[in-house]
C-alpha cells in the first residue's frame, strides 16, 4: 500500500480537497465522484460525505493508498 502523507496547515481540509491535493483526483468534481462510489475509508469506516472535514491524525484510505494527515510544523 502507497502511503502519503500530508501536511494540514489549517483546521481541516474538505475530504474531495484533500483527493485533489495529494493528487488521487485530478480535480475537486473527479474527488467528490471518488468519494461517492463508496471506496473510501475514514479512519477505518466508509465515508460517502464528499464535504467530511480531515483533520490532522486522520488516516484516509482508498485503491490501495493510504493517506495520513499530519499537523503542519
Amino acid at each position: 500500500m502507497q502511503r502519503i502523507e500530508f501536511p494540514l496547515d489549517r483546521d481541516h481540509v474538505e475530504l474531495h480537497h484533500l483527493l485533489k491535493l495529494v493528487g488521487v483526483a485530478d480535480s475537486g468534481g473527479r474527488g467528490k465522484m471518488i468519494v461517492a462510489s463508496g471506496d473510501v475509508r475514514v479512519d477505518g469506516a466508509v465515508e460517502l460525505r464528499k464535504t467530511c472535514k480531515i483533520r490532522a491524525g486522520q488516516t484516509v484510505q482508498l485503491e490501495g493508498i493510504e493517506i495520513a494527515v499530519v499537523a503542519a510544523t
